[in-house]
């Protein structure tokens, strides 16, 4: 399905993003496994995607800084040429009520979960763009459509996201390439795991679907939002949530 085709995620060295890096890795691409520190899970990333007889590549940045994307992007254009499909989603959580969050935790969310979408977006515009099938893709959250309590600033982020996407998409428009957005809902990842089993609970009776998601879940829209089956489908945002109400 994507023989030929370049495919950047960032974040990609566990939970949702090691799971779409090797869904677009087993359909035949050419996949970056960005990470900012866990480099013995992202070459184990990159080996699953290599045994399916795929090319990845992993590649170490800190999302939040430009010059180190700006590096990041060159040793992909060195490795594979131009980029098709981006996939942001690297993101972090510093989880705080709002009174008791320092002005360091808001803009420490804020530098990897948007600033970040910026910096690779920017990058790698221009590669976008011009691709045939230029496909941008934003991570996002249900806690993004919701708000969360002691989430102001990841809620922000997510949120943002929404608006990136839109304004993407339109001016991406003219030149076919397509900008779309995935909100996940809870996703049985390690994160998720940190979270107390009484608030996992209270959490899971509000999902009508009764389970919280499987990484795969979200894989298959991922992976069809970055395929040539969804060309004329942009500006969206794509709830996967198990019919949670926001």
């Amino acid at each position: 399905m994507f023989a030929d085709k370049t495919c950047v995620v960032t974040g990609a060295s566990r939970g949702i993003g090691r799971g779409i890096a090797e869904e677009l890795g087993h359909n035949g691409a050419n996949v970056v496994v960005n990470y900012r520190t866990s480099e013995g899970a992202a070459h184990e990333v990159v080996d699953t995607i290599e045994d399916a007889g795929a090319n990845a590549i992993a590649c170490r940045a800190n999302v939040g800084k430009y010059d180190a994307v700006a590096s990041m992007c060159d040793r992909i254009h060195d490795a594979f040429g131009a980029v098709d499909v981006l996939v942001n989603n690297a993101g972090i959580t510093i989880d705080r009520t709002f009174e008791n969050m320092t002005p360091a935790e808001w803009k420490s969310v804020l530098a990897v979960n948007l600033t970040g979408v910026f910096n690779c977006t920017h990058c790698l515009f221009e590669d976008l763009r011009r691709a045939d099938d230029g496909r941008l893709i934003n991570v996002s959250s249900v806690v993004g459509q919701q708000g969360n309590h002691g989430q102001a600033n990841y809620a922000t982020t997510k949120s943002g996201l929404f608006g990136f996407t839109r304004t993407l998409a339109l001016e991406m428009a003219e030149s076919g390439s397509t900008a779309n957005c995935v909100a996940p809902g809870f996703v049985k990842t390690d994160m998720l795991e940190t979270v107390p089993d009484r608030v996992k609970t209270h959490l899971r009776e509000r999902i009508p679907l009764d389970r919280f998601a499987e990484v795969e879940d979200v894989t298959g829209i991922v992976r069809f939002l970055a395929s040539p089956e969804s060309r004329y489908m942009t500006g969206q945002v794509i709830g996967v949530n198990g019919g949670m109400e926001w």
